[in-house]
């Protein structure tokens, strides 16, 4: 099993849960107004004046066989917005209950 941590523009929302609930992912846990900005490149999003714009997170744990497809389609997703910065992480779970 491994925990995915995707943080994205609350904008992409919909999409991303549309991604989990096409690879059969219902199990994850969200969070609201998070801030942050890239490592590399893209907009900060830090909800005051002048970054207006926040950023939500998922945590879902998945089967590995699942991780490397649903990397894939936050990807491409991402492609289309870089400055957005929609990523995803991967850890191993040790145990899970």
């Amino acid at each position: 099993m491994k925990a995915v941590f995707i943080p994205y523009n609350q904008a992409f929302k919909d999409e991303l849960i549309t991604i989990l609930d096409r690879m059969s992912i219902r199990g994850f846990t969200m969070w609201d107004e998070v801030q942050g900005r890239g490592s590399e490149k893209g907009d900060p999003h830090y909800g005051d004046h002048a970054w207006p714009t926040m950023n939500s997170a998922i945590l879902t744990v998945v089967p590995d066989e699942k991780v490397e497809t649903l990397l894939q389609r936050v990807h491409e997703l991402d492609k289309g917005f870089e400055l957005q910065g929609i990523h995803a992480c991967v850890w191993n779970v040790e145990k899970m209950v």
